[in-house]
């Protein structure tokens, strides 16, 4: 067990070496596969002894070998996060294709959550793709019928879309992006329209508490815009770990009362 921990472990920071490109350059239209890795500031290309996970970070203490310019701490903790993800579903699946799924899921989640987080978008390369890809491995999964994934996109994308439209019509302002409509619809075509519900309920939770400690750090101004997508995804990866014995739990609450 502990070696196919190592594995996963190591393998989920190569991973999320990757996935720091992708946060970089998707952004701005960049290719993420050519040029090779460089340094932002002088553009110098970076070795492989300089590129390794976490690692090298450390032993450059965070700044380029070339320039000196400091690197974004953003790098080792992707790293990190894809790495304990990794492991983590290792240790709940083993070497299975449910692991692989929410392996390639979570990946997927980091780079919205850190793209949005920096640039107040939701990249569609990710999201269009996602929902296909949640409907397309659902008919190999014994955890999720192709029903479930497809009312999941058609009910993700269709509450968050009816709130986008009333918002609007409303306050003729955005309240929301379509990047978080689409996101959702991902979320609920990896899994199921169960978890939508319980995803929208505990995103829009943490939104609201969030949004109340902006306030009252600005005392009560809040024009800084919150993104929404990485609630989203902390909320998705609460339902795959606790969301569906939390659902029963409340169900049979109230069926109790």
């Amino acid at each position: 067990m502990w070696i196919g921990l190592f594995i996963s472990f190591v393998f989920g920071t190569c991973v999320g070496s990757f996935l720091n490109v992708c946060i970089h350059r998707l952004p701005i239209g960049k290719s993420i596969v050519s040029p090779s890795s460089h340094c932002p500031a002088c553009s110098t290309p970076i070795p492989w002894r300089h590129n390794l996970p976490m690692l090298s970070y450390l032993v450059l203490k965070g700044r380029c070998a070339s320039c000196g310019a400091p690197i974004s701490a953003r790098y080792p903790l992707v790293e990190l996060m894809t790495g304990v993800f990794a492991g983590v579903y290792y240790l709940h699946y083993g070497w299975s294709l449910t692991t692989l799924v929410y392996f390639c899921f979570t990946a997927a989640l980091i780079v919205v959550t850190f793209v949005d987080l920096n640039f107040r978008i939701i990249p569609d390369v990710i999201s269009l793709p996602g929902i296909a890809a949640g409907l397309g491995v659902s008919f190999f999964r014994n955890d999720l019928s192709p029903m479930d994934s497809l009312w999941g996109i058609l009910l993700g994308g269709g509450v968050l879309l009816a709130v986008f439209f009333g918002y609007y019509l409303v306050t003729r302002r955005e309240g929301m992006g379509l990047g978080d409509v689409k996101l959702l619809a991902m979320i609920g075509g990896f899994l199921g329209w169960k978890a939508v519900l319980f995803v929208l309920f505990s995103s829009s939770l943490m939104g609201a508490l969030s949004g109340l400690a902006v306030m009252a750090s600005r005392k009560g101004n809040l024009k800084l815009a919150i993104p929404f997508g990485p609630f989203l995804a902390i909320g998705a990866i609460l339902y795959i770990f606790a969301g569906p014995s939390l659902m029963n739990w409340y169900f049979n609450l109230i069926r109790i009362y």
